[in-house]
């Protein structure tokens, strides 16, 4: 019985832009990228989660046209609070600094931590790995690059602080886990341009 975690593919957004729980639109790539999510995944899916922003519920509805959506506010991504949208090098040093010291722990000005992301993810990772042993059948989850990090730092034991450097997860990635052993498999990783997380310098 299998759990595959998918990441949306690319947003529309200037490079350098802080968000999260921005309702961002999709680039004009969507269909390709789509179409090579599409591709990874097996034909028969029991239930699908999603994330409610756009991104991931689009690229849900697209993959799986004929299945009902279970929205989750839990696998929306970090709520960013004061930096959203704003460019990485436009956040005040005395706001930064002590999160970039300790991303895990620390909060963003009226968002929340790493922490805070991972605790309410693995609890609805945890709701949905027991619906697919119960009814034997496989989900999709669709969602963020921080929500599925998360989840699979829960699965190996990788240290949060350690997951960006384990799990480079790129728009579009598809992981699957095999819940039998908790193996992680990654089906599809297509490297693209690579995403500002922090200032430029």
């Amino acid at each position: 019985m299998e759990i595959f975690l998918i990441r949306h593919t690319r947003p529309l957004v200037a490079t350098g832009i802080c968000y999260g729980q921005t309702d961002l639109a999709l680039a004009d790539s969507f269909e390709s990228e789509a179409g090579i999510v599409r591709d990874s995944l097996p034909q028969h899916i029991g239930a699908v989660y999603s994330s409610p922003l756009q991104r991931c519920r689009l690229l849900a509805e697209w993959l799986f046209p004929e299945k009902p959506l279970n929205l989750s506010d839990d696998l929306m991504e970090l709520n960013c609070g004061q930096w959203e949208m704003q460019h990485w090098d436009a956040i005040p040093k005395h706001e930064l600094e002590p999160w970039m010291a300790d991303f895990t722990e620390v909060r963003v000005p009226g968002g929340e931590s790493y922490r805070d992301l991972f605790a309410r993810t693995v609890q609805r990772y945890e709701t949905v790995k027991a619906t697919v042993l119960q009814t034997g059948k496989p989900a999709a989850i669709v969602a963020h690059g921080g929500v599925i990090r998360s989840i699979l730092s829960h699965i190996s034991g990788t240290s949060l602080a350690d997951s960006f450097r384990v799990f480079p997860l790129f728009y579009g990635a598809v992981a699957s886990v095999q819940l039998e052993g908790n193996i992680i498999r990654m089906l599809s990783n297509i490297p693209g341009t690579p995403e500002q997380h922090r200032p430029s310098t």
